[in-house]
């Protein structure tokens, strides 16, 4: 009668390993520290971790499911690499979903709401102004989380969920100079004053504004030229 209940309680603690792997794992990746196209070692991440093979095996496959990570077959698993191509696709989405939420938190924003975003863009000046992209880049994530939460529906918050984690590849990349976070931050100051005098039409255009501006900042950080034939190769290599 014991054999049953320890083992549920073995599947248990085994999935709770998986899911603090996986976020240790995409934290890596987030902060560069896994490169894309690199490969995942699963006997070095389980050492990194101090944990055993299986649960970050099972993290690996919740990362692919999340489209950070490809599997290639006889070859292993690899930190996804995403093309200047993919990367307008998302941003084109990434840009309607936040007017969207911006014009609905121009209508529905509460004073605790306006607080917590105005608090957050001051975290982001700070980190700016001490050359922290680490801090800015962490912060950056929340405002936009912040902004999808309070101004979005529930799909428009879960279809930004599914596009963040693959935005996460790049996104970071546009926002490690001096210069992009003053700009940055600068867009998210205009977004909240939209927000906060209760100007739809301003708040709206002032998000997808934001959005577009960052697409722009990405594609020249992006090294050039990028061919069509890359991109191709590497969807035929993801598929195996």
């Amino acid at each position: 009668m014991i054999a049953p209940a320890l083992e549920a309680l073995d599947i248990l603690r085994t999935r709770t390993l998986a899911s603090l792997a996986g976020e240790a794992i995409e934290r890596l990746i987030v902060d560069g520290e896994l490169k894309a196209g690199e490969h995942l070692n699963e006997l070095a991440l389980a050492a990194r971790l101090g944990i055993s093979r299986g649960p970050i095996r099972e993290a690996i496959r919740g990362l692919e499911r999340g489209g950070l990570v490809v599997t290639v077959v006889n070859q292993g698993s690899f930190v996804r690499k995403i093309s200047a191509g993919e990367a307008h696709e998302l941003y084109e989405v990434r840009i309607a979903l936040t007017g969207y939420a911006c014009a609905h938190l121009a209508q529905h924003a509460t004073t605790d709401q306006i607080k917590i975003l105005r608090d957050l863009i001051k975290r982001m000046s700070a980190a700016q102004a001490a050359r922290d992209a680490a801090d800015y880049y962490t912060g950056n994530l929340e405002f936009h989380a912040r902004l999808m939460d309070f101004g979005g529906n529930r799909r428009a918050v879960r279809i930004c969920d599914e596009l963040g984690q693959e935005l996460n590849l790049f996104r970071r990349r546009s926002l490690v100079s001096p210069e992009g976070m003053k700009a940055s931050n600068a867009e998210h100051a205009d977004i909240v004053r939209a927000i906060a005098a209760g100007d739809v039409a301003r708040a709206r255009e002032a998000g997808e504004a934001h959005i577009r501006r960052g697409m722009d900042r990405f594609e020249a950080s992006t090294p050039r030229p990028e061919t069509d034939a890359a991109h191709k190769n590497g969807d035929r290599t993801a598929k195996g």
